[in-house]
């Protein structure tokens, strides 16, 4: 009989005893009694409580009772199971104590070579440090040459500048000088047409500058230095266009053929030189005092017979020698000899 089956029997025996003994209970004893048989009831219901809890807890000991058991031999069978890999892992272990020793061998020599490839990497590096030294203060000289080369550079720009500008000047002038011979040369042309035709004047312009080539036979005669007057005629005519020529200089050159002067005319020339001199002088002083071009522009200038422009074998080539040529020049070339 379990505890709770008792302690009903034990409320059920003690009213029944009150009962039948004939006592008489008074009502406050009997309000006693139940207050007793309450509290029995009470913990009766506890005690019912307790014993399904521990029922249940037995129940899961029990179970954990099973399971410690299975646990149990499961770990008996993996302690087995350790066993034979600790054998197999202490042979494992031999093999990797043997590989270590040879692994010690292998790493020391290899060590060895380190520290002496360290120590002469250290040389080397301290090598590279005086070279890199060295590079460095090349550097800082090819910086400082750098420098100064841009300010030349700079310099070199600046003149090249000053350079292209005057140069662009020049040939702005040349070209307004060019168009200048231009309408000089067409003006010659047109008002010693009559002179070109018969082949005494040639006018011709080139690199330049401008030439008019005049046979002497219409200056001067034979031997003279005097002008005649179909001679003034014709520079007349030539000094009205020279007159309009501006930044040019005027040079009047002489030219005879290779003809010994005569005795009579030695008296006064004493070669051909002096005799062209005189005539180129002769000319020029012409243009200044009678046509107004300004002196400081004009030269004169005797070759004699040096400058042929034909054969002085025949009577033909030596008239062609015998010449004054006016040549228009730019200011700043000095007259040279030309054939």
């Amino acid at each position: 009989m379990n505890c709770t089956k008792q302690m009903a029997c034990i409320i059920v025996l003690t009213i029944s005893v009150l009962t039948m003994g004939g006592c008489v209970v008074s009502k406050k004893d009997y309000m006693v009694k139940v207050e007793e048989s309450q509290s029995l009831s009470s913990e009766l219901a506890a005690l019912r409580s307790d014993h399904e809890r521990l029922k249940k807890e037995k129940e899961a000991l029990e179970k954990q009772v099973a399971e410690l058991q299975t646990t149990k031999s499961d770990l008996a069978e993996a302690k087995s199971e350790l066993e034979l890999e600790t054998v197999s892992l202490g042979k494992e272990i031999a093999i990797l104590r043997e590989d270590n020793l040879q692994l010690e061998e292998i790493l020391k020599s290899k060590s060895d070579t380190l520290s002496k490839n360290i120590v002469d990497l250290r040389g080397h590096v301290a090598d590279l440090k005086k070279e890199n030294a060295l590079l460095k203060e090349k550097n800082e000289d090819l910086e400082n040459k750098t420098r100064a080369l841009t300010a030349d550079n700079t310099n070199l720009q600046e003149r090249i500048a000053a350079l292209q500008e005057k140069a662009d000047a020049i040939e702005r002038q040349r070209k307004e000088e060019i168009l200048q011979m231009r309408g000089t040369y067409e003006s010659l042309l047109e008002n010693m047409k009559s002179e070109i035709d018969k082949g005494e004047i040639t006018i011709t312009q080139l690199n330049g500058k401008l030439k008019v080539n005049m046979l002497d036979e219409i200056l001067f005669d034979s031997g003279k230095t005097t002008i005649k007057s179909q001679g003034l005629e014709v520079l007349e005519r030539v000094g009205k266009v020279l007159l309009n020529v501006e930044d040019r200089a005027i040079s009047i050159e002489g030219h005879t053929d290779d003809v010994p002067i005569g005795p009579e005319l030695k008296k006064k020339y004493a070669t051909n030189w002096e005799l062209s001199a005189a005539r180129a002088t002769t000319v020029a002083r012409y243009l200044q005092e009678k046509i107004g071009i300004d002196p400081k522009i004009l030269s004169g200038t005797g070759y004699g017979e040096y400058q042929p422009v034909a054969s002085n074998e025949t009577e033909e080539g030596r008239a062609k020698n015998r010449r004054i040529e006016i040549v228009l020049i730019p200011k700043e070339i000095v007259p040279v000899s030309r054939k």
